[in-house]
C-alpha cells in the first residue's frame, strides 16, 4: 500500500512541485491545504502517513499547526518545508515533533530523499 501524504503550502507552485515529485515516486497525495485551518481539518480527517508542512501560512505558523496536531493525538510524520532555514527555526520545528526540515528552494531529489528517509 502506498504511503499517504498531505501537502500544506500557501503556494500553488510549491504544492504542485511537491505533489509531482512524490506522486512520481509512488506516494499517494490524499490532500492539499493552503492555510492552517484547512491543514488541521484535513490532517484530522485523513490521518495521512506524512504531512509536508510550510512554516509560514496566511493564517498561522506551521509550528502552531504542528503543536495542534500533536495535542490532538495525530500521529502523522511531519517534514517542515520553509524558506526560513535558521538553526533556531529548524530546531524549534524538531522540538515540536517534525522529523526533518527542508529549506526552499530544494530539488525534487532532495525532497524525495528526505521523505523516503522519514517514512
Amino acid at each position: 500500500m502506498s504511503k499517504r501524504v498531505l501537502i500544506v503550502d500557501d503556494s500553488i507552485y510549491m504544492r504542485s512541485l511537491i505533489k509531482t515529485s512524490l506522486s512520481e515516486q509512488g506516494y499517494e497525495i490524499v490532500g492539499e491545504a493552503q492555510d492552517g485551518e484547512s491543514a488541521i481539518d484535513l490532517a484530522m480527517e485523513l490521518e495521512p502517513d506524512l504531512i509536508t508542512l510550510d512554516n509560514i501560512l496566511p493564517d498561522m505558523m506551521g509550528f502552531d499547526i504542528l503543536k495542534t496536531l500533536r495535542d490532538e493525538g495525530i500521529q502523522s510524520k511531519v517534514v517542515m518545508v520553509s524558506a526560513v532555514g535558521q538553526d533556531t527555526v529548524v530546531n524549534k520545528g524538531k522540538e515540536l515533533g517534525a522529523l526533518d526540515y527542508i529549506v526552499k528552494p530544494f530539488t525534487s531529489e532532495d525532497l524525495v530523499a528526505v521523505v523516503n528517509k522519514v517514512l
